[in-house]
């Protein structure tokens, strides 16, 4: 035999061991903290995805060096992510990201990491995905580059398999948010959602790589299956393909024959449809969802596991009759919301997005426009899981600037990927019912935007035909309008001009609509100011808007917005009179960091929201409750505490009645019942102390009753915590409310009394708030001030079961207690 040919044998049978190695059974180790000591984990060459968040140790300042692995980080702080630097500093006018960024520091940062590889890592691919780093993160594996992400909304992974080495590896992450001004809004700063590690086999479905559509017709919906198959071995693999559906239950309600493919190293797209009779369908009132598991199988054992959730329904929207869902109209009725958790920063917590979204649904809201970005993918999770319809949004600007430093010198390079990561990301959810390329972009004004428009709607229906694509638009002049003149989109998205509801069929005929953003009323919560001189914000957005600055807040009586806005009552009046409105997205359901128009400093966070930044809900909440749910609504405004003698109006919001009567003590000021349009009633009445009592009624029989009345001097503490009982798992939380009383019990409406907050057992405070969108008190703190009576202490669980018990204390007030239960 000549020597070439015994050499080409040895090559032969080395690559057959080496693939056979690869093929065999495998024990993947991991440290339980991914640093220190281990545990066995059996994966049965199937797929792991484990948090990456544990033992992390960040540098607040730029440390080039901090990428390469011998580099001593011993002084740098140990943290736990999701991580923002900002939510930590001090607000402060010069810090470069300004009011309208939330006045608090940004900069640049440093997070590093050592964690044991996988004593399998050679035969397996190793991915670590960031949902999201805000912003221009870069990231290195053992010294080597992997990438760079600008767009801090962006969920991305890298493939770290090539890079790892057996025991110690070490990555590193810079994070740049330097540059300012940057958002029009707070964005945060740092590695603020959640990174994961993922294992697989070298022949597994892609990341995001699997999308279900499903149809349904006549109690027969039909499950279109697309799943991306990779192949990191060195040749063509055959494998066989099983997909298997499981009902909202648990329950396996059908699976397809499995399929014999051939995979080259390119990968390859696989496609399969499984019918299911009698569906339970995805509703926002009853928001089922199925389970799909994809398995890959070779040599007759299953080598990859994919599982996903997703939702049967169908909707549409119709240029005359607008919005439904599973063949029954219904309006969409929705608030914008940006990212930021309150007093909690940009980091993600899934019990405060819960929180945040319980409360919306109990004002009857049902939908959700993520302005203007890309949101946690925990945020859809609970969208799908709690019944709420959402906008999807990528973009707040395109190659035209809002800021000197924000995604415009991205966008070119960048907004394939980001809107493609975005799509496939998303596209399972059942909850998303609308992909928008864009807020009020300024391309609408230059003939750009023709092009830019239907580039990015191309780069969707790519991914996914089964959704309409929308761009929230400000130019109402169809033939100015360069975004709407590329006939790309499908659906009219309008912000603002509520006047022009009407009219809209006439002017657009054949064209769906939807009311993409609306409102912009400014209110504080608890402040009431009726002069009419404060009705608008003035239009040439020079003028100071002066009344009531000196306490820095706007009336709550629903009679204040925006010069380009309307009040919450103007707005809803139009959007639900006519048909042909699909719904509406009220900006917005929570007040949010940043962005504190009318006022300058110390104005830092937004007036705009439905609810104000720690969670309180403000007057106008009672008037959508009554308007978009069924259960009786009777609110009345404001509180009780007058001069003598003043002329005070008096609001009663309520539905399920005919009538209102208002009585001060004891005797009636009369019956009210709500003419033509109209969705408060009032009187005006002259105060003196006592009890302010509205009773409504319907057919003469009594529906509800409420009393505000007159409060005395502060006397007293009293704690109340959304959930007593919460998981010891390092991330739950207990929000409390601390209310200031007087001695027979009435909330005191003007009390700011400074309140301490002491903590013992098995938790922390994870940040303070009071909705005071003027207030500079730190939000990672023991005290606050109470603000028309309110704060708030956020508390939060170590991984050990026990206790938490909060202790509020105020000067002169009676203390009072309150104890949280974790466990495992």
């Amino acid at each position: 035999m000549k020597r070439s040919q015994v050499i080409y044998r040895i090559f032969v049978i080395a690559i057959f061991a080496f693939l056979a190695f690869w093929n065999c059974e495998a024990q993947v180790q991991t440290s339980s903290s991914l640093r220190g000591g281990t545990t066995k984990q059996s994966i049965s060459k199937n797929r792991t995805r484990i948090s990456f968040n544990k033992d992390w140790k960040f540098f607040l300042g730029d440390e080039p060096n901090a990428k390469n692995v011998i580099f001593t980080d011993a002084n740098w702080r140990k943290l736990t992510l999701p991580h923002d630097w900002s939510i930590e500093g001090k607000f402060d006018e010069k810090n470069p990201a300004k009011p309208e960024g939330g006045g608090l520091p940004t900069g640049i940062g440093w997070y590093r990491k050592e964690f044991l590889a996988p004593a399998n890592f050679k035969t397996r691919l190793i991915t670590v995905e960031f949902d999201g780093v805000y912003k221009n993160s870069e990231v290195w594996i053992n010294g080597k580059y992997l990438g760079k992400r600008p767009y801090g909304y962006s969920s991305f992974p890298y493939e770290i398999s090539g890079f790892l080495k057996a025991g110690k590896n070490v990555i590193a992450v810079k994070v740049d948010n330097s540059a300012q001004p940057d958002s029009r809004w707070y964005s945060g700063s740092g590695i603020y959602r959640n990174v994961w590690l993922t294992s697989t086999a070298k022949i597994a479905v892609e990341n995001w790589g699997t999308f279900v559509n499903a149809t349904v017709a006549e109690n027969i919906a039909l499950i279109a299956i697309k799943a991306r198959i990779i192949n990191r071995m060195l040749k063509s693999q055959s494998v066989i393909i099983q997909n298997s559906i499981y009902s909202p239950d648990g329950k396996l309600v059908q699976k397809n024959d499995p399929y014999k493919v051939q995979i080259d190293t390119f990968g390859l797209t696989v496609n399969s449809d499984i019918q299911i009779s009698n569906p339970k369908l995805w509703s926002v009132e009853n928001p089922n969802q199925y389970k799909l598991v994809t398995q890959i199988l070779q040599n007759g054992k299953v080598i990859d596991t994919y599982e996903i959730k997703f939702g049967i329904r169908s909707f549409s929207f119709d240029a005359e009759k607008g919005f439904s869902l599973n063949g029954k109209p219904m309006k969409i009725l929705g608030v914008c919301m940006h990212h930021d958790l309150g007093a909690l920063g940009a980091v993600v917590n899934v019990r405060a997005m819960e929180r945040q979204l319980e409360i919306l649904k109990a004002m009857g809201c049902n939908a959700i426009r993520t302005a203007h970005n890309p949101p946690a993918p925990e945020f859809l999770d609970l969208c799908d899981k709690m019944g709420f319809l959402v906008m999807d949004e990528a973009f707040d600007m395109w190659v035209k600037k809002k800021n000197k430093n924000d995604y415009h010198l991205n966008f070119p390079e960048w907004h394939h990927q980001d809107l493609e990561d975005m799509i496939k990301r998303d596209r399972n959810h059942p909850s998303i019912i609308l992909w928008s390329i864009g807020n009020e972009i300024r391309e609408q004004f230059d003939s750009t935007g023709v092009a830019i428009t239907k580039e990015l709607v191309s780069i969707v229906k790519k991914l996914d035909t089964s959704r309409p694509v929308i761009s929230a638009l400000t130019e109402t002049d169809a033939k100015k309008n360069f975004i709407y003149q590329a006939n790309a989109l499908d659906i009219y998205g309008l912000n603002y001009n509520h006047k022009l509801y009407k009219d809209f069929p006439k002017n657009y005929p054949g064209v769906k609509f939807l009311a993409t953003e609306t409102t912009s009323a400014l209110q504080t919560r608890g402040f009431y100011d009726t002069a009419d001189t404060i009705r608008r914000w003035p239009k040439d957005g020079k003028t100071k808007f002066t009344q009531g600055n000196k306490e820095w807040s706007a009336s709550a009586y629903d009679n204040v917005s925006a010069y380009w806005g309307s009040t919450h009552e103007e707005t809803w009046k139009a959007a639900k009179q006519y048909d042909h409105v699909s719904g509406l997205f009220v900006w917005t359901g929570f007040d949010y960091l940043g962005e504190p128009l009318p006022y300058a400093w110390p104005a830092r966070s937004s007036y705009f929201g439905i609810v104000d930044l720690a969670g309180f809900p403000k007057d106008s909440y009672y008037m959508y409750q009554s308007e978009w749910t069924t259960k009786p609504v009777l609110h009345i405004l404001p509180h009780w505490n007058w001069d003598n003698g003043k002329s005070v109006e008096v609001w009663a919001y309520y539905n399920n009645a005919d009538e209102v009567e208002l009585y001060l003590n004891g005797k009636s000021l009369g019956k009210k019942s709500k003419q033509g349009d109209d969705l408060h009633v009032l009187w005006n009445v002259n105060f003196e102390p006592g009890t302010l009592k509205a009773v409504s009624r319907k057919e003469g029989k009594e529906v509800l009753v409420r009393e505000v009345k007159t409060a005395g001097a502060p006397a007293k503490i009293e704690v109340i915590a959304d959930r007593k009982n919460i998981k010891a798992d390092g991330k739950d939380l207990s929000f409390i409310t601390v209310r200031i009383l007087d001695a027979a019990g009435n909330i005191v409406p003007n009390a700011d009394n400074l309140v301490q907050f002491k903590i013992e057992g098995e938790g922390f405070i994870a940040g303070v708030d009071n909705g005071f969108q003027a207030s500079l008190e730190p939000f990672k703190a023991n005290y606050r001030k109470a603000f028309h009576g309110l704060c708030l202490a956020i508390l939060q669980s170590t991984e050990k079961a026990g206790t938490i018990k909060l202790t509020a204390t105020s000067n002169g007030l009676s203390s009072s207690t309150i104890t949280i239960n974790t466990s495992k």
